[in-house]
């Protein structure tokens, strides 16, 4: 068991003073068997006039800030302390009559995972099936269920180029494949429907991604990251990090879990005012073992207009686990006759 502590910083700067609408963040991660939350810190500034948590429909911790008045500069500093246990994987004790691909889920678990089944992103011409479908054994019923999985994971991180796109939002998985690069989030989505095709439940997972200082080759670290859960009978939701080749949570620090990856942004929200208002956002992230101290930590700063949505939206989100984090969005105050 690690003891770790996750520091997650965001700021927002304007260019004069603004008012801020109503934002929405999701910090807080999911307690669990294998995670521990001991301790979370939420300081906010300025401070809000209110601070609800719900429950989103998939059980997510999420807030909800309400501001008063004007300011230039909007910051929100996380800090949770947390017991984190790896799982003794990557080989999981599965059902019998799913350890070979296909298999059917129980008629009782159906209705449940069939939103995770479903596709969200079009797959024209059958290309993401066709991707997906190059890891099964050629002779039919010889699928190892959980080598097929093991096997897309490894080969997103050996065949595709890992890369900071500076683009917001998440690229459309044909698109991942054509140009054989991505963001996590990128190949989260593009493994995350691939498995879809194959009529398996999946679900995106947005969290943390620890980096201890004697792994190397590991990218994502140091900022919010992204990864896929798939359902395996007899074994639950199974973590697959098809970026950095991870089967199993080991070093994986879920926050939150959603059926698209719109419905799992970090920190979201709106202000009065136009896009050329917003100086940007800078979002640090340092994730840390009590034990050893050993770190990991990155910073990106935004800049202006350039970054922004053109259609006036004024949104720009963070690079890669980046592609996670939002910036507060330009709106106008409506008028009324």
């Amino acid at each position: 068991m690690a003891l770790l502590k996750v520091r997650h910083k965001t700021t927002y700067r304007y260019a004069r003073p603004v008012e801020l609408g109503e934002h929405r963040l999701m910090f807080r991660p999911r307690a669990s068997h294998d995670l521990h939350l001991h301790r979370m810190t939420l300081d906010i500034r300025p401070r809000p006039i209110s601070l609800r948590w719900v429950h989103d429909v998939f059980g997510n911790s999420v807030a909800f800030a309400r501001f008063e008045g004007l300011t230039k500069e909007l910051c929100f500093d996380s800090t949770l302390k947390l017991d984190h246990l790896p799982e003794a994987g990557p080989v999981f004790e599965m059902d019998e009559a799913a350890r070979r691909y296909p298999f059917a889920y129980d008629g009782e678990d159906l209705p449940d995972l069939a939103p995770s089944m479903a596709l969200q992103y079009p797959d024209e011409g059958g290309r993401i099936r066709k991707w997906a479908r190059q890891f099964l054994h050629p002779a039919p019923g010889r699928t190892d269920s959980f080598v097929l999985l093991a096997t897309m994971t490894s080969s997103v991180r050996e065949q595709f180029r890992y890369i900071r796109r500076e683009e917001m939002g998440v690229q459309d998985p044909i698109e991942t494949l054509l140009r054989g690069s991505g963001s996590c989030r990128d190949f989260a989505v593009l493994m995350m429907e691939g498995v879809r095709t194959l009529g398996l439940a999946a679900r995106f997972v947005s969290g943390y991604l620890y980096v201890p200082s004697r792994e190397r080759g590991t990218v994502g670290g140091g900022a919010t990251h992204a990864w896929v859960q798939v359902y395996l009978p007899g074994a639950g939701w199974v973590e697959f990090d098809p970026t950095n080749g991870i089967v199993g949570n080991r070093d994986l620090i879920r926050i939150a879990v959603a059926r698209h990856p719109r419905q799992a942004i970090p920190l979201s929200g709106t202000y009065e005012g136009t896009r050329e208002d917003s100086l940007g956002m800078k979002v640090e992230v340092a994730v840390t073992a009590e034990d050893t101290a050993a770190a990991t930590e990155r910073s990106v700063s935004h800049g202006h207009p350039d970054r922004l949505r053109p259609d006036g939206g004024g949104a720009a989100r963070d690079l890669d686990a980046a592609d996670a984090e939002r910036a507060s969005v330009a709106r106008q105050r409506p008028s009324y006759a």
